[in-house]
């Protein structure tokens, strides 16, 4: 699969990240615990995504944001959490 492109729409209390592949919205919500922790709570990748890496992208550029601005993530999200912890690269983050 090509370059995934992520946006991250970003707001007081939380956000989300947002892939929009072929069509397809993918997600992963985010709550704040204070200035220097996130929740990562929700993540959404449709069906037609399935299998294409979407879901990962989307923790992975979590990580790499928390890392660039001190952030640690407390990943409630069953998802992300698998995710980190498949990646003991991303461990770095966990809150």
């Amino acid at each position: 699969m090509a370059d995934i492109t992520i946006t991250l729409e970003d707001g007081p209390t939380g956000g989300r990240y947002v892939a929009v592949v072929d069509g397809h919205e993918a997600e992963m919500t985010f709550s704040k615990a204070g200035t220097n922790r996130i929740i990562i709570d929700h993540t959404v990748v449709p069906k037609e995504l399935g299998g294409k890496g979407v879901g990962v992208a989307l923790v992975k550029r979590a990580v790499e944001d928390a890392r660039e601005n001190g952030v640690k993530i407390i990943p409630l999200c069953p998802f992300a959490k698998a995710q980190i912890g498949k990646h003991t690269e991303w461990q770095d983050v966990l809150a």
